[in-house]
């Protein structure tokens, strides 16, 4: 059984969606910058690990509400 999760979702170029395969975590990130870029995880705490390098909160000054909604949601996977 796999779980699909949409994270993150500016438009339908700009998204990121990750899906739980076993004990695999397959995060897929589609940029218009890109294109389409896969990684997989072995355990949450190394994704979680990535997304926080991946959205530095530095970036989200003056929006950290976006940031927050954005690990809320890798949390939940």
């Amino acid at each position: 059984m796999m779980k699909k999760h949409e994270i993150y979702k500016k438009d339908k170029w700009n998204m990121m969606t990750v899906e739980v395969q076993g004990r695999y975590i397959v995060l897929r990130e589609i940029s218009d910058d890109w294109g389409e870029e896969a990684h997989t995880f072995m355990s949450r705490p190394a994704m979680m690990q990535w997304a926080q390098q991946r959205f530095d909160k530095e970036a989200y000054v003056g929006n950290e509400e976006e940031w927050e909604r954005i690990m809320n949601a890798f949390k939940q996977v």
